[in-house]
Protein backbone atom coordinates (compact mmCIF):
# COMPACT_ATOMS: atom_id res chain seq x y z
CA UNK A 1 0.00 0.00 0.00
CA UNK A 2 1.44 3.49 -1.11
CA UNK A 3 0.77 6.31 1.15
CA UNK A 4 1.15 10.14 1.71
CA UNK A 5 0.68 11.25 5.30
CA UNK A 6 -0.22 14.62 6.05
CA UNK A 7 -0.90 16.30 9.91
CA UNK A 8 -2.56 19.19 10.43
CA UNK A 9 -4.82 18.50 7.45
CA UNK A 10 -7.99 20.36 8.46
CA UNK A 11 -7.33 23.59 7.63
CA UNK A 12 -4.86 25.59 5.72
CA UNK A 13 -1.85 24.48 4.47
CA UNK A 14 -2.15 21.23 5.71
CA UNK A 15 -5.47 21.06 4.03
CA UNK A 16 -4.11 22.25 0.50
CA UNK A 17 -1.32 19.62 0.56
CA UNK A 18 -4.17 16.62 0.79
CA UNK A 19 -5.82 18.57 -2.19
CA UNK A 20 -2.61 18.46 -4.50
CA UNK A 21 -1.21 15.56 -3.60
CA UNK A 22 -3.10 13.16 -5.92
CA UNK A 23 -1.80 15.53 -8.58
CA UNK A 24 1.82 14.73 -7.17
CA UNK A 25 1.86 11.31 -6.73
CA UNK A 26 -0.58 9.78 -9.76
CA UNK A 27 -0.32 6.00 -7.84
CA UNK A 28 -1.37 6.75 -4.18
CA UNK A 29 -3.42 4.13 -2.49
CA UNK A 30 -4.70 6.80 0.40
CA UNK A 31 -3.61 9.70 2.39
CA UNK A 32 -3.81 9.11 6.30
CA UNK A 33 -5.18 12.42 7.59
CA UNK A 34 -4.21 13.93 11.17
CA UNK A 35 -6.17 16.39 12.95
CA UNK A 36 -8.41 17.34 15.87
CA UNK A 37 -11.28 18.27 13.63
CA UNK A 38 -13.06 15.46 12.65
CA UNK A 39 -15.88 16.84 10.88
CA UNK A 40 -13.64 18.95 8.81
CA UNK A 41 -11.51 15.49 7.82
CA UNK A 42 -14.86 13.97 6.95
CA UNK A 43 -15.84 16.72 4.30
CA UNK A 44 -12.58 17.18 2.96
CA UNK A 45 -12.43 12.66 2.50
CA UNK A 46 -15.95 13.55 0.18
CA UNK A 47 -13.39 16.30 -1.94
CA UNK A 48 -10.04 14.11 -2.57
CA UNK A 49 -9.28 12.48 -5.42
CA UNK A 50 -7.20 9.89 -3.38
CA UNK A 51 -9.11 8.15 -0.48
CA UNK A 52 -8.75 9.05 3.19
CA UNK A 53 -8.04 7.38 6.27
CA UNK A 54 -8.40 9.42 9.68
CA UNK A 55 -6.91 9.74 12.13
CA UNK A 56 -8.91 12.67 14.85
CA UNK A 57 -6.99 13.78 17.44
CA UNK A 58 -4.71 15.86 19.25
CA UNK A 59 -0.84 15.46 18.40
CA UNK A 60 -0.38 17.33 21.61
CA UNK A 61 -1.79 13.75 23.38
CA UNK A 62 -0.98 10.05 23.24
CA UNK A 63 -4.04 8.40 22.03
CA UNK A 64 -3.81 9.43 18.54
CA UNK A 65 0.01 7.96 18.52
CA UNK A 66 -1.01 4.62 19.49
CA UNK A 67 -3.83 4.62 17.16
CA UNK A 68 -1.51 5.65 13.93
CA UNK A 69 1.15 3.24 15.29
CA UNK A 70 -1.00 0.63 15.29
CA UNK A 71 -2.05 1.13 11.73
CA UNK A 72 1.30 1.47 10.45
CA UNK A 73 2.29 -2.16 12.26
CA UNK A 74 -1.06 -3.63 11.46
CA UNK A 75 -0.48 -2.51 7.44
CA UNK A 76 2.87 -1.84 6.96
CA UNK A 77 2.44 0.56 4.41
CA UNK A 78 5.03 2.56 1.90
CA UNK A 79 5.03 5.49 3.46
CA UNK A 80 6.10 7.83 0.25
CA UNK A 81 5.74 11.05 1.65
CA UNK A 82 5.22 12.39 5.12
CA UNK A 83 3.72 15.85 5.70
CA UNK A 84 4.24 17.73 8.62
CA UNK A 85 1.95 21.08 8.59
CA UNK A 86 0.59 20.77 12.00
CA UNK A 87 1.15 24.02 14.21
CA UNK A 88 0.30 27.16 15.52
CA UNK A 89 1.51 30.61 16.85
CA UNK A 90 0.24 33.61 19.13
CA UNK A 91 1.96 36.75 18.12
CA UNK A 92 2.60 39.29 21.35
CA UNK A 93 5.50 39.70 24.04
CA UNK A 94 6.59 36.62 25.69
CA UNK A 95 5.68 38.10 29.09
CA UNK A 96 2.29 39.18 27.65
CA UNK A 97 1.50 35.81 25.95
CA UNK A 98 2.65 33.70 30.00
CA UNK A 99 -0.41 36.41 31.74
CA UNK A 100 -2.99 35.32 29.11
CA UNK A 101 -1.92 31.65 29.76
CA UNK A 102 0.82 29.27 31.35
CA UNK A 103 0.48 26.84 29.08
CA UNK A 104 -0.16 28.31 25.20
CA UNK A 105 3.63 28.80 24.57
CA UNK A 106 5.28 25.56 25.74
CA UNK A 107 2.32 24.23 23.11
CA UNK A 108 3.15 25.97 21.00
CA UNK A 109 7.03 24.20 21.54
CA UNK A 110 5.07 20.66 21.72
CA UNK A 111 3.14 20.96 18.85
CA UNK A 112 5.22 22.63 16.47
CA UNK A 113 8.43 20.77 17.67
CA UNK A 114 7.61 17.66 19.57
CA UNK A 115 5.26 16.31 17.40
CA UNK A 116 6.71 17.15 14.05
CA UNK A 117 9.80 14.75 15.75
CA UNK A 118 7.65 12.30 16.95
CA UNK A 119 6.09 11.83 13.86
CA UNK A 120 8.88 11.29 11.92
CA UNK A 121 10.50 9.12 14.40
CA UNK A 122 7.43 7.00 13.90
CA UNK A 123 7.43 7.10 10.41
CA UNK A 124 10.66 7.10 9.14
CA UNK A 125 11.01 3.02 9.44
CA UNK A 126 8.02 2.55 6.81
CA UNK A 127 9.91 4.80 4.10
CA UNK A 128 12.66 3.67 1.68
CA UNK A 129 14.58 4.78 -1.23
CA UNK A 130 12.93 7.86 -3.01
CA UNK A 131 10.45 8.52 -0.17
CA UNK A 132 10.14 12.78 0.96
CA UNK A 133 9.48 14.58 4.36
CA UNK A 134 7.87 18.33 3.58
CA UNK A 135 8.55 19.69 7.35
CA UNK A 136 6.53 23.15 7.18
CA UNK A 137 8.62 25.75 8.78
CA UNK A 138 8.80 29.65 8.31
CA UNK A 139 10.56 32.39 7.32
CA UNK A 140 10.27 33.31 11.12
CA UNK A 141 12.60 30.83 11.02
CA UNK A 142 15.66 32.77 9.80
CA UNK A 143 16.05 35.33 12.42
CA UNK A 144 14.64 35.85 16.18
CA UNK A 145 11.11 37.38 15.91
CA UNK A 146 10.16 40.03 18.86
CA UNK A 147 6.62 40.05 19.32
CA UNK A 148 6.55 36.08 18.16
CA UNK A 149 9.48 34.85 19.80
CA UNK A 150 8.48 31.80 20.70
CA UNK A 151 6.80 30.59 17.46
CA UNK A 152 9.88 32.08 15.68
CA UNK A 153 11.86 29.55 17.68
CA UNK A 154 10.22 26.79 17.36
CA UNK A 155 10.14 27.22 13.78
CA UNK A 156 14.19 27.56 13.78
CA UNK A 157 13.90 24.13 15.19
CA UNK A 158 12.05 22.80 12.53
CA UNK A 159 14.38 24.49 9.88
CA UNK A 160 17.75 23.19 11.52
CA UNK A 161 15.95 19.65 12.44
CA UNK A 162 15.02 19.19 8.82
CA UNK A 163 18.70 20.35 7.34
CA UNK A 164 20.49 18.20 9.69
CA UNK A 165 18.16 15.05 9.27
CA UNK A 166 18.11 15.90 5.45
CA UNK A 167 21.94 15.13 5.55
CA UNK A 168 21.65 12.37 7.45
CA UNK A 169 19.05 10.30 4.94
CA UNK A 170 20.38 11.65 2.08
CA UNK A 171 22.58 8.37 1.24
CA UNK A 172 19.47 6.25 2.15
CA UNK A 173 17.55 7.88 -0.73
CA UNK A 174 15.31 9.92 1.48
CA UNK A 175 14.72 13.43 1.01
CA UNK A 176 13.35 16.27 3.24
CA UNK A 177 12.66 19.53 2.18
CA UNK A 178 11.73 22.19 5.23
CA UNK A 179 8.93 25.17 3.79
CA UNK A 180 9.32 28.84 4.83
CA UNK A 181 6.68 30.73 3.77
CA UNK A 182 5.89 33.93 4.98
CA UNK A 183 2.50 35.05 5.82
CA UNK A 184 0.11 32.85 3.98
CA UNK A 185 -4.18 33.64 3.69
CA UNK A 186 -5.00 30.59 6.18
CA UNK A 187 -6.99 30.76 9.63
CA UNK A 188 -3.38 30.71 10.91
CA UNK A 189 -4.10 34.43 11.84
CA UNK A 190 -7.14 33.77 14.08
CA UNK A 191 -5.22 32.20 16.61
CA UNK A 192 -2.02 34.30 16.54
CA UNK A 193 -3.78 37.49 16.34
CA UNK A 194 -3.55 39.90 13.29
CA UNK A 195 -1.22 40.86 10.86
CA UNK A 196 0.77 44.41 11.76
CA UNK A 197 3.12 44.94 9.85
CA UNK A 198 2.31 46.29 6.40
CA UNK A 199 4.98 45.20 4.83
CA UNK A 200 4.42 41.35 6.39
CA UNK A 201 0.69 42.26 5.07
CA UNK A 202 1.57 42.95 1.61
CA UNK A 203 3.62 39.89 1.22
CA UNK A 204 0.51 37.68 1.84
CA UNK A 205 0.51 34.31 -0.17
CA UNK A 206 -2.20 32.00 -1.04
CA UNK A 207 -1.81 28.70 0.13
CA UNK A 208 -2.08 27.02 -2.95
CA UNK A 209 0.79 28.43 -4.42
CA UNK A 210 2.84 27.92 -1.40
CA UNK A 211 1.80 24.28 -1.54
CA UNK A 212 2.65 24.06 -5.37
CA UNK A 213 6.01 25.09 -4.64
CA UNK A 214 6.62 23.09 -1.84
CA UNK A 215 5.88 20.22 -3.83
CA UNK A 216 8.03 20.65 -7.25
CA UNK A 217 10.79 21.81 -4.57
CA UNK A 218 10.40 18.39 -2.73
CA UNK A 219 10.48 16.52 -6.24
CA UNK A 220 13.64 18.20 -7.01
CA UNK A 221 14.93 17.40 -3.81
CA UNK A 222 15.24 20.64 -2.17
CA UNK A 223 16.26 21.21 1.12
CA UNK A 224 14.77 24.24 1.03
CA UNK A 225 11.28 25.91 -0.10
CA UNK A 226 10.83 29.96 0.23
CA UNK A 227 7.92 31.05 -2.37
CA UNK A 228 7.29 34.32 -3.17
CA UNK A 229 10.61 37.16 -3.87
CA UNK A 230 9.92 39.14 -0.86
CA UNK A 231 10.55 36.05 1.33
CA UNK A 232 13.74 34.80 -1.01
CA UNK A 233 14.80 38.56 -0.06
CA UNK A 234 14.57 38.40 3.47
CA UNK A 235 15.72 34.61 3.65
CA UNK A 236 19.63 36.27 1.83
CA UNK A 237 18.91 39.09 3.98
CA UNK A 238 19.01 37.33 7.16
CA UNK A 239 22.18 35.77 6.15
CA UNK A 240 23.87 38.75 5.26
CA UNK A 241 23.17 41.42 7.67
CA UNK A 242 23.67 41.03 11.61
CA UNK A 243 20.51 39.78 13.14
CA UNK A 244 20.87 43.16 15.97
CA UNK A 245 20.58 45.22 13.10
CA UNK A 246 17.28 43.56 11.80
CA UNK A 247 15.82 43.15 15.02
CA UNK A 248 16.13 46.95 15.37
CA UNK A 249 14.66 47.85 11.76
CA UNK A 250 11.56 44.97 13.21
CA UNK A 251 11.62 47.40 16.07
CA UNK A 252 11.29 50.82 14.09
CA UNK A 253 8.48 49.34 11.76
CA UNK A 254 6.49 48.00 14.23
CA UNK A 255 6.49 51.80 16.09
Amino acid sequence: MRIAVVTGASSGIGREFVMQLGYFYRRLDEIWVIARRKERLERLKEESRVPLRIFSGDLMKKPVYKEYHRALRELCPDVRMLVNAAGFGKSGTFADIAEEGRKIQTDIVDLNCRALTRMTQMTLPYMGRGSRVINLASAAAFCPQPGFAVYAASKAYVLSFSRAVGAELKYHGISVTAVCPGPVNTEFFDISGPLRSPLKKMAMARPSRVVHKALKDSRKRKSLSVYGAAMKAAHIGTKLLPHSLILQAEELMTQ
